[in-house]
């Protein structure tokens, strides 16, 4: 729980850290050199279609390893009191398979893919455990402070890394392959160093019942899996946020995942689009600890509808831009929002789950955020092919967002609450639905 002790401080602090640790890999590698180096340096000898093939490829498997094991790990998690453990064990696997990728040769596509595709697992899971621990060190009232101040640090840590890496890329310090070879050695070191803060100092509260066999665990953790979507009535409100939260962060992502490729096929250099991601970065630090007094003072739902709103506008402003100082500006003004979107989402959400089931929901809610990007670039593609013009493929993303507003806006937040906080007692099985089922 935060609280004004130096060791309340602390508490926060560490956890927080973690999102300045991990935010290494999603910057530098997921969306910097990764794509470039691999298709132009590990799988140079491929065709340009097969090597975007197999990178989507990677890109699709993890996903979806994810989006299948992240519930059940959560309750798995939940049952064993070990979500700390199961986060640190997801960091190892990341952080050996980042630094693994400085000691590929030009070449070896086929195990710099699988090292990536380990990494991104790790990275991916320990977010479904790190998310989970903001329960553990802030108070629902604090939720929305925390979680942007974790994001802001993210955003920050992420952002100083990767101008460092590309400093050091254009200042010409070695050669750029080898540059680029240290840039991964550097996130390796960097999120294993930033990580011991989370591992010291952030506490887990046991499981009630203690620490069960592993078998006898699992086998406990997927009855109570199947057991929550059974009772799903009992957290409509819940269930309801998750469904408005498919929607409009599919719209975050796709502009996210889409951005690079949207500036290129509208014909800017790539030397300005990597100087408007730095842009959103930097922007994004500030940013996201605004968001989160917004989400303290007047609520965390009506601070994500405030985001939509703005990105909204962003994708009509984009669909007539002409000059690339207004793709700076559309970086600059996502950055206002897209950090602020992340950690005011993850907050509400905290309030909706049952206190003894975090990881197990956050698991659903790590599920839901890596579906999104789905549809949307779906979405994208066609109506790029019909129309002809790049500038009009994003406005489909328009419906995305709107949609996941008008849902959010049905979202009960106090009646969520409530039902969370009653879900774990013992009469709750048998208690009717509140409202009617989803």
């Amino acid at each position: 729980m935060v609280s004004p002790e130096p060791r309340g401080r602390r508490r926060t602090l560490s956890w927080a850290l973690y999102d300045w640790a991990n935010s290494a890999f999603a910057t530098v590698v997921m969306a910097g050199f990764f794509p470039v180096f691999f298709k132009e340096f590990w799988a140079a000898d491929l065709s340009a279609t097969d090597s975007t093939f197999w990178l989507g490829l990677g890109n699709s498997l993890a996903s979806l390893l994810i989006v299948a094991g992240a519930p059940l790990l959560g309750a798995l998690a939940d049952r064993l009191g070990a979500k700390k453990r199961f986060l640190l064990r997801f960091t190892a696997l990341g952080v050996v398979a980042c630094g693994g990728l400085f000691l590929l040769a030009q070449g070896l596509w086929a195990p710099a893919l699988a090292l990536y595709l380990l990494g991104l697992l790790g990275f991916s899971g320990g977010n479904l455990f790190y998310d989970a621990l903001l329960i553990e060190v802030a108070a629902p009232e604090e939720y929305a402070r925390v979680s942007a101040f974790g994001y802001a640090l993210g955003y920050l840590g992420g952002g100083l890394l990767f101008g460092l890496c590309v400093t050091a890329l254009l200042l010409g310090v070695g050669e750029p392959e080898t540059t680029i070879r240290y840039s991964f050695l550097a996130v390796a070191l960097w999120w294993a160093a930033f990580s011991l803060p989370v591992a010291l100092w952030v506490p887990e509260t046991p499981s009630p019942s203690g620490a069960p066999r592993l078998g006898r665990a699992l086998t406990a953790a997927l009855g109570e899996l199947r057991a929550t979507l059974r009772r799903r009535h009992q957290l409509r409100e819940t269930f309801l946020f998750l469904l408005a939260y498919w929607c409009y962060i599919d719209g975050v992502d796709t502009i996210v995942r889409m951005a690079v490729d949207y500036g290129l096929a509208i014909g800017f250099e790539t030397n300005h689009l990597m100087a408007a991601l730095l842009i959103t970065q930097f922007i994004g630090f500030p940013a996201a600890l605004v968001f989160g007094r917004i989400g303290q003072r007047w609520g965390a739902r009506r601070g994500i509808l405030l985001a939509i709103g703005v990105y909204l506008l962003v994708v009509l402003g984009a669909s007539g831009m002409q000059r690339v100082e207004e793709f700076y500006f559309l970086a600059a003004v996502i950055g206002l929002v897209q950090g602020g979107i992340q950690a005011l989402s993850r907050a509400l959400f905290a309030g909706f789950v049952p206190p003894r089931r975090t990881a197990e929901f956050f698991g659903l809610f790590n599920m839901v955020g890596k579906f999104a990007a789905v549809l949307g670039p779906a979405l994208v593609a066609l109506t790029a092919a019909l129309t002809g013009d790049p500038r009009l493929s994003l406005l489909p993303i328009l419906l995305l967002f709107a949609v996941g507003a008008g849902l959010l806006w049905r979202v009960d937040v106090e009646g969520g609450r409530a039902a969370a906080g009653r879900y774990d007692r013992p009469d709750a099985a048998d208690a009717g639905p509140d409202r009617g089922g989803l």
